[in-house]
């Protein structure tokens, strides 16, 4: 089920990100990015649609995740 990142508290959705970033390990290619940067484009792709929070009721779980890899149940 996708979580409205909007009705999420500021602190609790900048956790959250701060959580994924920090798990995902994602290579940013030459430039190394800052934790500050990462947590600041998963917000915008959020903002702009291109990413969603999705709850698992299977593992009573939240994460982020790109729309286009969303299918619900």
């Amino acid at each position: 089920m996708i979580i409205p990142w909007e009705q999420i508290d500021p602190e609790t959705l900048s956790r959250l990100i701060e959580s994924f970033v920090l798990r995902e390990g994602t290579d940013y290619g030459e430039h190394e990015k800052t934790l500050e940067q990462k947590v600041e484009d998963v917000r915008r792709q959020l903002r702009c649609g291109e990413a969603v929070l999705v709850w698992s009721e299977l593992t009573e779980s939240i994460n982020i995740m790109p729309r286009g890899q969303f299918r619900p149940d």
